[in-house]
């Protein structure tokens, strides 16, 4: 596809301004204006749209195409909840720091209150603050409330460590260190969760947190959770729930009944919006009462009139961690999935994206290899293994995938499956849907088998096929044009 610049035709314009009508007197200062002219594309308004819609057509999205990424749950997103955010677009919460702001806007913060509250409930948690504006942030917050909350108890020098599983998500110990703390990693055990043995010898009273998903980035619920959780208590360490996966459990399991104190949820994947390319994301943090003096400021609270307020200063607080009250957009639309689909309808969310995951596990056993064969939860982790004795990689199955019209799933992680493929299909998928990907992959493991090259050359229908991705990854052009 030509760039927007090589259709420019000099003279060509797609708009005609008015007149300027601003005072001389009122013009920038020469220091600040151009001197040159802004070198715009000339094109005409029919070039403009055309361009940009079909650049829009090249995109994979949760609205066009199957989206099964493993461990990011893209749900679709149905358009009411687009609707109810629009509705509550003219009556943002940061409203309430003008005068007579909280009068004005007591449905925003009622709204978010509430929102807190069904989350609270969800979860097991007994309060969430909405502030943090995505997953990895939400760590951040959550992991800071543990610190505080072992400084307040003079064990801050004391606490050095956080234990994650092997299988974590990178985010985990990356805000661990962030905070400070050293990461004892935990190998992960032949049934497919943490090696119980081998986390009781790493348990000693220096642990501040244990950081686990569960269900894990391979898609399996850990037996042994609340024995992990009176463990993590017994040396005074604090139990971190990484709600990735909450999809697989909505309605089913109570992360704060099984033993946890500090929780994220993934708004933007859990319930509704469906996030890519940076955002939007949203990840509100839940937390038992012992941490409830140390979540961020301010907390919406409301009154015995029913009037909803920010609380007074605490000093014990760790302060605002995002500038406004969260990612208010997403938030609107959580309320609303939630409020939609009730209490058994979040219970039908995970039993169908349960059921769907196992569907395709055991539609592909026999083409791919299973590490863990067992009943999986929200996803399922193959290995490209067979494949790769063909000389054919996880990667050159994902690039076939593309030219047969679906996003690729995660590949290469979790790190500790060998060529890996993270097959999440959520619950919003029907089985046809769900058959015609399968056999595409089908396709893919027998193409390995007697055209290897084919997979190779893949992708053949896109404007870029192969990138040195290594190099991409350390030498980044982000206006790289083709």
């Amino acid at each position: 596809m030509q760039l927007i610049y090589e259709k420019s035709v000099p003279g060509r314009r797609g708009v005609k301004l008015p007149a300027s009508d601003v005072p001389v007197a009122a013009a920038l200062p020469a220091a600040l204006l151009r001197t040159e002219a802004a070198g715009l594309a000339e094109v005409s308004e029919l070039d403009l749209v055309r361009h940009f819609t079909n650049l829009s057509r090249r995109n994979f999205s949760v609205d066009t195409n199957f989206y099964p990424l493993g461990s990011c749950t893209m749900k679709y997103n149905a358009k009411v909840l687009e609707n109810a955010a629009v509705l509550f677009a003219p009556f943002h919460p940061m409203t309430a720091l003008l005068p007579g702001g909280v009068e004005a806007c007591q449905g925003s913060l009622g709204m978010l209150y509430d929102l807190g509250q069904m989350l609270a409930d969800i979860t097991g948690m007994d309060e969430v603050t909405t502030q943090p504006l995505a997953g990895a942030h939400g760590e951040m917050t959550g992991i800071l409330l543990v610190s505080a909350y072992h400084a307040a108890r003079g064990n801050k020098a004391k606490k050095k460590y956080v234990v994650v599983p092997d299988s974590s998500h990178g985010t985990n110990p990356a805000s661990a260190a962030i905070a400070g703390y050293e990461i004892i990693t935990v190998p992960t055990a032949p049934y497919g969760d943490m090696d119980l043995e081998l986390f009781k010898k790493a348990m000693t009273d220096e642990v501040a947190a244990v950081m686990i998903t569960c269900p894990n980035t391979l898609g399996l619920f850990n037996p042994h959770i609340k024995e992990i959780s009176d463990i993590a208590h017994s040396h005074d360490a604090l139990m971190y729930y990484d709600g990735a996966n909450l999809n697989a459990i909505m309605g089913k399991v109570k992360p704060g009944d099984v033993g946890f104190d500090v929780v994220h949820v993934n708004l933007h994947k859990t319930f509704g919006t469906p996030h890519g390319g940076g955002g939007p994301g949203s990840g509100p943090v839940g937390v038992k009462k012992a941490l409830i003096p140390f979540l961020p400021q301010p907390r919406i609270v409301m009154d015995d009139d029913g009037q909803f307020l920010f609380d007074a200063p605490r000093t014990a607080s760790i302060g605002r961690t995002a500038n406004f009250y969260g990612n208010f957009g997403v938030m609107v639309k959580a309320y609303a999935y939630i409020i939609m689909l009730g209490r058994v309808g979040l219970i039908r969310v995970s039993e169908q994206a349960v059921l769907n995951a196992n569907y395709i596990k055991e539609r592909l056993k026999p083409y791919y290899d299973l590490p863990y064969d067992m009943t999986c939860m929200h996803e399922c982790v193959f290995s490209a293994s067979k494949q790769l004795a063909h000389g054919v990689h996880a990667i050159d199955i994902s690039k076939f995938l593309i030219d047969r019209g679906y996003h690729p799933p995660t590949v290469y992680f979790p790190m500790i499956v060998k060529e890996a493929i993270m097959i999440e299909p959520t619950e919003t998928e029907s089985k046809a849907t769900m058959d015609a990907f399968i056999e595409v992959m089908i396709e893919a493991a027998r193409t390995a088998e007697t055209n290897p090259q084919a997979l190779h050359d893949a992708p053949l229908t896109m404007p870029i096929s192969r990138l040195d991705e290594t190099k991409a990854a350390r030498e980044q052009n982000v206006c790289c044009q083709w």
